[in-house]
């Protein structure tokens, strides 16, 4: 049987604070005001900075297993329903509205945020035209990687049959396939309710902007999360054996808000809206991993808009860095070798700094010797020395934040 407890807190008393070490609980507020706070906030809470019954607070800690990224505070007098973090399972089963209502606004957080993301990082709106998969075509196609130029003008023709460049992508997609270009109906359109499918190398799931209903789980490879802007590929994650991905077209009924592509024989496991419904009742399990997996993409989410704020752009590389260190629970130690699983362009554009001033800051930002490249990849010999630089630079940032503050009294 399902056992919650409540805790009470006074007026003025703080609840949670931003930093603190993940919590193995969260709260629903059962009565009574909280206001919320970020140490730097650089985009407005969607839903308002105060809280009331029904909502909740700690969940992104709790779910995700990673620091507080928020400070509660009683405005009166609260009373809080406490939920630990093995007793989700339990609470979907017995509670669903409740679960799902986490579930379900937690999408639509990520959705907002990546929104935000994209105006502030690539100086661009999320909200794209479905043109934009023409535009996607067209990229891999001066890249010579046809299959994913392929699916590219094959959703686009048959989202926009009569768009402004349908005549272009047909001519196209034709040429490509008499070039001996296998494009297969499995390949651009598998078929709908099939749960398992297989992919080759460098195949493409869904695209950017393409209308979809499914979301995944990665059986077996990888898979790589891009955008195309400004004529160039953004990576944002390279996804492994047992993630999930495109929760959000079949949450929010939405277009796709980046492309996935599957790399090296990756299998996976496709989820619909109807056996999604079912897992709901059936699978506490599986939900609990969806909603884990959500609240780590708003933690790195946060973290990427505070990393924003940084003016260094050198010190705002080492933080994207720490970033990514502190979301795989990577361990600063003296003499470990590491090796991210992105290069030094990537690192650039994950930081939102303009390309053509990138390869000067990588050039100050490499002179160390802290950090360096190999197969296109950033590695460093010694965790503990590039943790140090990390702390150096996060010290350097913070007493300019102050003098900024200090200055504008």
């Amino acid at each position: 049987m399902l056992q919650l407890s409540f805790i009470h807190f006074k007026k003025n008393s703080f609840i949670i604070l931003e930093g603190q070490s993940s919590s193995d609980r969260f709260y629903i507020i059962q009565s009574g005001q909280v206001r919320i706070a970020k140490e730097t906030q650089i985009v407005a809470e969607e839903q308002g900075n105060i809280l009331g019954p029904g909502d909740f607070l700690g969940v992104v800690s709790s779910m995700s297993g990673h620091s507080q990224i928020e400070t509660a505070f009683a405005v009166t007098d609260v009373s809080l329903i406490s939920v630990r973090r093995d007793q989700f399972p339990e609470l979907i089963t017995k509670n669903a509205p409740v679960a799902m209502k986490i579930i379900f606004s937690f999408s639509q957080k990520v959705r907002y945020l990546d929104e935000a993301l994209a105006r502030i990082t690539l100086k661009k709106n999320a909200e794209i035209d479905i043109s934009h998969l023409f535009t996607i075509g067209d990229y891999y196609a001066r890249l010579s990687k046809y299959s994913l130029a392929l699916y590219a003008y094959y959703h686009y023709l048959k989202n926009a049959p009569n768009g402004s460049f349908a005549t272009a992508a047909r001519e196209r997609f034709m040429s490509i396939k008499s070039m001996g270009v296998r494009a297969s109906t499995e390949m651009l359109e598998p078929k709908p309710g099939l749960l398992s499918r297989t992919f080759d190398d460098e195949t493409m799931i869904f695209c950017e902007c393409q209308p979809g209903s499914e979301m995944y789980i990665i059986q077996k490879g990888q898979v790589k999360i891009t955008k195309i802007v400004d004529d160039n590929e953004v990576l944002l994650a390279v996804l492994k054996a047992g993630d999930m991905f495109g929760e959000m077209a079949l949450l929010e009924n939405k277009p796709r808000s980046a492309s996935a592509i599957a790399l090296a024989g990756t299998q996976i496991l496709c989820v619909n809206r109807q056996n999604f419904n079912q897992m709901v009742s059936t699978q506490p399990q599986l939900i609990t991993r969806l909603t884990t997996t959500l609240a780590d993409r708003i933690w790195l989410m946060y973290k990427q808009l505070a990393n924003t704020a940084i003016n260094d752009p050198v010190s705002r590389m080492y933080d994207m860095l720490s970033i990514q260190l502190e979301k795989l629970r990577v361990v600063f130690q003296v003499g470990k070798q590491y090796m991210f699983d992105f290069g030094p362009d990537e690192l650039v554009s994950m930081c939102g700094i303009p390309k053509e001033q990138g390869q000067t800051y990588l050039a100050t930002f490499l002179r160390t010797g802290v950090v360096k490249v190999a197969n296109g990849k950033l590695y460093t010999n010694d965790l503990m020395d590039l943790g140090k630089q990390i702390a150096a630079r996060r010290k350097r940032s913070e007493l300019e934040r102050s003098h900024m503050e200090a200055r504008g009294r």
